[in-house]
């Protein structure tokens, strides 16, 4: 079964004020033209009906799905190892590297890391791409009348997908980044394809604090996806439940999300 999900790039959408001081970003995604603003002007404090409605937004249902059931819950369940083929960039290597490492500081469950060498030790492979080699890219992945309804629907940046087995337990993930498009929209796409490559793989319009948004861009993992990929790969929630089995679980769930999610990002515990 495959899912796959791609990235438009469109105008960013800012919502709220900053309520205090940002996370540090690692400085060479942080000295990024955009990043910084963006995330000084990122709304910081959300109520709990606001993350779950973005969780069951985007957890369930897909917004390009291929083959199977979308209303259960998709993610790893063991160690996620990803690896960078395609073009010789040892820049946008070094950047995926730096934004893997972000994600598995800010997702407490979620034991994720480069792979050491061979692409076998790998679940996650990142092709890096030049933007005139995107298309073609995606139907050696989908086949050419997939990848021309891709385009046409979604005219995408970069793109990601996933295999799943029976029990709803990704297996491997594919996830496309053109190298040759500015560091913003690199970093933009890394980190949002790399999230949904992880599971929560549909983008909503209805939710306006998510990078799983067609109208926003963020270039940095914001804390409303972190409170969103914290509940998703908490230990309590299972691939293959049901929304109705997930909503039985969270009110735990969401004490311990929002201990983590505050101490990772020095937030004042609600």
């Amino acid at each position: 079964m495959h899912s796959a999900f791609p990235r438009k790039v469109v105008a960013a959408t800012l919502i709220g004020a900053a309520l205090c001081a940002p996370a540090a970003l690692h400085p060479a995604i942080a000295e990024v033209a955009g990043v910084t603003a963006r995330q000084h002007a990122e709304r910081r404090t959300f109520t709990d009906s606001e993350i779950l409605d973005g969780f069951f937004k985007i957890a369930f249902g897909a917004e390009y799905h291929l083959a199977g059931r979308v209303d259960r819950i998709r993610k790893y369940a063991g160690p996620v190892r990803v690896i960078a083929d395609g073009v010789n960039r040892a820049d946008r290597k070094a950047q995926l590297a730096k934004v893997v490492a972000d994600i598995a500081r800010r997702v407490r469950h979620l034991d994720i890391a480069m792979a050491d060498s061979a692409a076998a030790a790998a679940n996650v492979t990142v092709r890096l791409v030049r933007d005139r080699d995107l298309h073609r890219t995606i139907a050696a992945f989908y086949g050419a009348k997939r990848a021309r309804e891709i385009r046409r629907s979604l005219d995408p940046q970069c793109l990601s997908g996933f295999r799943k087995n029976e029990k709803y337990e990704i297996q491997h993930s594919d996830v496309v980044l053109t190298v040759d498009n500015g560091n913003f929209i690199f970093l933009d796409c890394a980190y949002e394809e790399l999230l949904q490559s992880l599971g929560p793989i549909n983008d909503t319009d209805s939710v306006p604090w998510t990078m799983f948004n067609d109208g926003v861009q963020m270039g940095f993992f914001d804390i409303y996806d972190q409170y969103i990929l914290n509940i998703l790969y908490d230990p309590r929630i299972k691939a293959g439940m049901t929304v109705q089995e997930t909503k039985a679980v969270l009110p735990q769930v969401m004490i311990d999300v929002r201990a983590w999610v505050a101490k990772v990002n020095d937030l004042p515990l609600e």
